[in-house]
């Protein structure tokens, strides 16, 4: 015989309760993680408003300059002097920009014996290049919120 009663209380949530709510927690973390910010390139130089203006931003030093490779891609027609264009969902890393000013519109920077470019471009710092631009030459970090803008000074 006891003296004061015992009473059996339920669990507050139950196992699988419990579960569901860590699990949706994770996921809300993990969405709230990958979800990327506005990443805004200004480009200037621009010496017309003929063909295209391409903009690639790489993400590894293994397909800098592989305009096929590049993590993300954008192109507008070109406007003479300078432009504007937003990489939009770009998450926080390490990027390299390069641009062109693709001004006979066949998708591809045009080389001069195979190595000089023939049209305008532009790399994110604006490095000085002697052969081959490398990524770490261009590399920024981005915190994938609002930042100022990477400004580009196309090179013909």
């Amino acid at each position: 015989m006891t003296l004061f009663p015992t009473f059996h209380r339920p669990p507050i949530l139950t196992r699988t309760a419990r579960s569901l709510m860590l699990a949706t927690l994770l996921a809300l973390a993990l969405a709230a993680q990958a979800e990327g910010g506005e990443l805004q390139v200004e480009i200037a130089g621009l010496r017309n408003s003929t063909g295209t203006l391409r903009v690639s931003l790489y993400s590894e030093p293994d397909s800098f300059r592989k305009e096929e490779r590049a993590f993300m891609r954008l192109a507008q027609p070109a406007k003479a002097e300078k432009a504007v264009l937003i990489f939009r969902d770009v998450p926080p890393g390490r990027y390299a920009i390069m641009a062109y000013h693709d001004e006979n519109d066949d998708g591809k920077l045009n080389l001069r014996f195979g190595m000089f470019p023939s049209e305008g471009y532009a790399l994110s710092n604006n490095p000085k290049v002697i052969g081959p631009p490398r990524f770490s030459e261009s590399a920024f970090e981005f915190s994938g919120k609002e930042e100022a803008p990477q400004a580009l000074t196309l090179a013909y």
